[in-house]
């Protein structure tokens, strides 16, 4: 094997646990800033200064987090796939899995995190906020 031959295959070697490092290291950053698919955004009839936002909420990877974070309003969740656990600054962790609906209260920071190694966690939400105002906030 010549010089040039063993520096391309270094290189090669580098250059592939480079990226395997990114990707492993970056899937819970990347995760947490992708954004809900809104379904459904409306102005509430009865309640003043008030919109409804349904949206299915971005995958979470196997083994990676929702990253912290609240809404400004009162989210309702359903769990359509995968497992995993609610975790709720001062509150018990709640499992997850399909069929399970949770609750978050507004500004109450939270993260969601996919226990499985395979699959992703999926959900649909429905958020009530004042109107205008972002589905998500991170947390500080």
């Amino acid at each position: 094997m010549t010089i040039s031959m063993k520096r391309t295959a270094l290189t090669l070697g580098l250059t592939s646990a480079l990226g395997i490092a990114v990707g492993v290291i970056g899937t819970p950053v990347l995760n947490a800033q992708q954004e809900d698919t809104v379904l459904l955004k409306t102005e509430l009839a009865e309640i003043e200064g008030k919109e409804g936002t349904m949206s299915i909420h971005p995958d979470i990877a196997p083994g990676a987090t929702s990253g912290k974070h609240s809404h400004p309003g009162d989210q309702f969740v359903y769990v359509l796939e995968g497992s995993g656990t609610l975790e709720v600054e001062g509150k018990s962790p709640v499992s997850l899995e399909p069929g399970v609906t949770y609750y978050v209260a507004p500004q109450q920071v939270h993260e969601v995190k996919n226990a499985s190694e395979a699959a992703p966690l999926k959900g649909v939400g429905v958020l009530i906020a004042e109107k205008g105002q972002p589905l998500v906030v991170p947390a500080k």
